[in-house]
């Protein structure tokens, strides 16, 4: 005799399946190790401040330094 089998339960065990099998393919894809990111993240920070250390400051500013030249 055959065995009985819930049918609702075997859709969603091969859902389950395919929905891993296709996690597992965009992970492999996609993802990065966290290494990977703590590396990318730290290299933004750096490039980051070195720019705003190099920012110009403000033309329109009063900046002290730049009217001193320019006395009556």
């Amino acid at each position: 005799m055959a065995e009985i089998i819930n049918l609702r339960a075997v859709k969603k065990a091969r859902s389950k399946t395919e929905s891993r099998a296709q996690a597992d393919a965009n992970a492999a894809k996609f993802g990065r190790t966290k290494a990977e990111r703590t590396l990318e993240q730290a290299r933004a920070d750096k490039a980051r401040q070195t720019f705003d250390t190099h920012k110009r400051s403000p033309e329109n500013a009063s900046d002290p330094e730049a009217d001193s030249g320019q006395s009556e």
